[in-house]
């Protein structure tokens, strides 16, 4: 496989994977409620609420902020103190991945102009580990998600819960496309790693052969 063709699609799977999640972050389709049955009411849309990372949109126009820095704490329940801890370690994880892979795709490039297998290799576990934060960062966020479902669950009668569809949404499915893409500019930097050693003997030995 030529060493070209692979550190330019490592670039581009880097790029698209800051791209993914930067779109992911700052949309508000992480989480969907939809009230389907709402009696005499044709409109579902009005019903239906959807939560990002920091507001929570329902209906056309309500929208708010999700107090997880600003709630008085001494006012809530165990529990959702519990879920307010779980979603500003995703508020700061996510964010902070999307910082690290900037300077992950900067080190790429220098690296892929080195042609040096250490640098090549020394990207590939930098972004490898980026893809940890990015990983936990969506985790916590389904565990979160699960726990408020559980809570919602048990504040909520069951007739009235019959009538809810809930889902995660299109928000969620881009931060996992952008993990995907950092497991994989990881992998083509190492396999480009692997290419410039092989290439770096086959060069040494071409030198010493013509001695």
């Amino acid at each position: 496989m030529r060493y070209g063709l692979v550190v330019i699609s490592a670039g581009f799977t880097g790029l698209l994977s800051f791209s993914l999640l930067a779109v992911a972050i700052w949309t508000d389709y992480w989480y969907i409620i939809v009230d389907v049955n709402k009696p005499n009411c044709s409109c579902s849309d009005d019903l239906s609420s959807h939560s990002g990372l920091w507001r929570i949109n329902e209906g056309a126009n309500m929208s708010s902020v999700i107090p997880s820095f600003t709630a008085n704490m001494s006012s809530l329940s165990e529990v959702e103190r519990h879920l307010l801890g779980l979603h500003k370690v995703v508020v700061i994880i996510l964010p902070l991945s999307l910082v690290l892979l900037v300077f992950g795709w900067i080190f790429g490039l220098v690296s892929s102009l080195a042609s040096s297998p250490k640098l090549l290799a020394g990207s590939a576990a930098y972004v490898l580990f980026c893809s940890i934060f990015t990983l936990s960062g969506v985790s916590i966020y389904i565990k979160y998600s699960n726990l408020a479902m559980v809570e919602f669950q048990r504040i909520v009668s069951p007739e009235n819960l019959a009538r809810v569809d809930v889902s995660f949404g299109w928000s969620l499915t881009v931060a996992w496309l952008s993990y995907s893409m950092e497991l994989a500019t990881g992998l083509l930097l190492m396999l480009a790693a692997r290419i410039s050693q092989i290439k770096g003997c086959y060069d040494s030995g071409v030198a010493i052969a013509m001695l």
